[in-house]
């Protein structure tokens, strides 16, 4: 098996005096006043798909991360996700699994694939993750660890608007190489984190389990228990911010 743990990293570009920005789009980029009030934490409706989800098995709530601005809740659905294009004799499969995975997040959460990369709140990049080596001080070793298949990151930025709004972006490294049921497998884990589920579950018959087994295992009623109640929580993101 290898660690899910290291398949995901923190990803937060966040300059919370002066400046936020994402990418090199300019209606991303918003210059902040010299004093700003940011929102204070809040719960957004849930989703009406999410509203009525009842399920009794449980969660793994304990075990999400909440990150400086709160949960990672979207609030203005559908959440835009764009795929990189690629040659469409080698892009099948990679593409058929990330649209089979949207399709059964979308049961859940609204979701819409898109053209426009500039419009995508979640971006996928046909790429294995780059390897970082680790240095051992203690032992003075140099720790170079396995190949990761995906890696999922996150920023912050304001949307420019007015009030501008503070929110976030996904951006996802899933690797081609992969045979199609693990290339599903993976897509739907990282999909999982993108949407929210910022932690992994103890339990292999999680989709979001922090292991990649040999039969990925679907969304389960806990991923749902688990997306539901991150959506119950207040957050800083989607909430306006206003001059102090």
């Amino acid at each position: 098996m290898k660690n899910w743990g290291r398949f995901f990293s923190l990803g937060i570009l966040l300059h919370l005096a002066l400046f936020f920005l994402l990418g090199n789009s300019p209606s991303l980029g918003y210059s902040l006043p010299n004093s700003v009030s940011f929102p204070p934490a809040r719960s957004h409706p849930l989703p009406l798909s999410l509203e009525q989800w009842q399920n009794p098995t449980g969660d793994y709530f304990d075990r999400i991360e909440p990150t400086p601005l709160g949960y990672l809740v979207w609030s203005d659905f559908p959440v835009k996700i764009y795929l990189e294009p690629g040659d469409r004799s080698t892009d099948q499969k990679w593409s058929k699994a990330i649209r089979d995975a949207i399709a059964q997040w979308s049961v859940y959460l609204p979701l819409q694939e898109v053209t426009e990369q500039e419009n995508a709140d979640i971006i996928w990049w046909r790429s294995r993750p780059p390897t970082r080596a680790q240095i051992d001080r203690e032992n003075r070793q140099l720790i170079i660890p396995r190949a990761r298949n995906a890696e999922a990151k996150y920023a912050f930025y304001l949307r420019s608007q007015t009030p501008p709004i503070l929110a976030h972006r996904f951006s996802i490294l899933l690797s081609p190489d992969q045979n199609a049921i693990h290339t599903l497998g993976t897509a739907r884990h990282e999909l999982g984190h993108a949407l929210g589920i910022w932690g992994h579950s103890p339990l292999e018959t999680d989709a979001l389990y922090e292991a990649q087994t040999s039969n990925p295992p679907p969304i389960s009623p806990r991923d749902v228990n688990t997306l539901k109640k991150i959506y119950e929580q207040p957050t800083q993101l989607g909430w306006e911010i206003a001059d102090s």
